[in-house]
């Protein structure tokens, strides 16, 4: 069998190529002088447009220890007649039956990642997104618990940061709404296994109810868990937000994510129902918010569901505010009631403008 002209383009980056690619990011960064302000431009992490990003991620699924989840991670081309962008389909199907194997307890999961990056002319390669507030995800969902992981350069290198992809199928429905029947299978959650993986309760980044800062109202419409399957959407989450877990267990004590050291990005589905899951990904990329630059785009692919230019900053939701499973050891008390309504009269800059005064002050 020899390999086809596009099975060797889709090959992952050489070592060489590598370091060239990273080379030229940090030049356009010191010739931008881009770390002496806000940066308004996206830095991607997984662009599946590009088939070789496909190729640079792996799958894992309970098959690992007997188990008969699968787990697979195909390029889909751009199509031109319906303007579908090229993305990568994450599907499979969920199995919690049980292996032979005495000690094997517990079945039912799928994930993918981008494989370990390797090394460049100055060591191993990392993304650092600590001048960014929010990991964007342009996806479209069949309505499951997914689960985002990144996991950085820690001493325990088992541990992974974790955050409910919320996505449109997720808001909070009104009393006269029934839930779907993958809702209402999710939410018989046996309670031994709850005990086990949130000792201290269940984190509000991980919970089935969204927090509020993670909502989009799209407009005056509110939203529904059954939206139309050929929805694309963007949804951000706050890097401050994502939980710290091992093997799934949430741990402590809650450290911060490690930003400037991320080694790896991915999706898993660890809600043990059963049947087939199918996951659409555009890109995912580190953001401060829409800029003016992407919004055209935006709107092209979701539609109706596009995000407005800096929704993520406008709508507050890089606020550190203080919970449970907060890693962060800010002391800073809450702003008055009177200083709230000062800032709410003093007329502020829009769009990037007002981002950029935000952050010099």
């Amino acid at each position: 069998m020899h390999p086809t002209a596009r099975y060797l383009a889709a090959k992952a980056p050489g070592f060489f190529k590598r370091s060239t690619e990273e080379l030229s990011r940090l030049t356009r960064i010191a010739w931008n002088t881009e770390t002496l302000s806000t940066p308004t431009k996206p830095y991607y992490l997984l662009n599946f447009e590009d088939e070789s990003t496909v190729a640079a991620c792996k799958t894992m699924a309970d098959r690992a220890v007997g188990g008969y989840s699968t787990a697979n991670l195909d390029y889909v081309p751009a199509d031109p007649t319906t303007g579908e962008p090229a993305h990568a389909r994450f599907h499979g199907s969920i199995s919690t039956k049980l292996p032979p194997n005495w000690r094997v307890e517990r079945t039912g999961y799928a994930a993918f990642r981008n494989k370990d990056r390797g090394y460049w002319f100055f060591g191993r390669l990392y993304w650092d997104v600590d001048p960014y507030a929010y990991l964007a995800l342009r996806v479209k969902s069949d309505g499951r618990r997914y689960t985002v992981n990144i996991q950085s350069d820690t001493i325990e290198p088992t541990d992974i940061h974790q955050h409910r992809l919320y996505t449109r199928h997720h808001r909070v429905q009104s009393p006269s709404q029934k839930p779907s029947p993958l809702a209402a299978a999710a939410e018989a959650t046996d309670d031994d296994l709850t005990a086990t993986l949130y000792p201290n309760g269940i984190p509000p980044s991980l919970s089935d109810i969204p927090p509020a800062e993670t909502i989009i109202s799209s407009g005056s419409t509110t939203a529904t868990i059954t939206p139309s399957s050929s929805s694309w959407e963007t949804v951000l989450l706050p890097f401050h937000a994502f939980v710290r877990t091992n093997h799934g267990v949430v741990v402590e004590p809650q450290t911060s994510l490690i930003k400037q050291r991320i080694r790896s990005v991915g999706i898993g589905l660890t809600d043990r129902v059963e049947g087939p899951y199918d996951l659409r990904i555009h890109r995912i990329w580190a953001t401060n918010g829409m800029s003016e630059d992407e919004i055209e785009e935006e709107r092209r692919i979701c539609g109706p569901n596009a995000l407005s230019v800096d929704e993520g900053v406008r709508t507050g939701w890089g606020s550190k505010t203080k919970t449970p499973f907060s890693s962060s050891s800010s002391t800073e008390e809450e702003t008055s009631a009177a200083e709230r309504q000062e800032k709410r009269e003093k007329p502020t800059a829009k769009g990037l403008k007002g981002l950029k005064d935000e952050w010099e002050q």
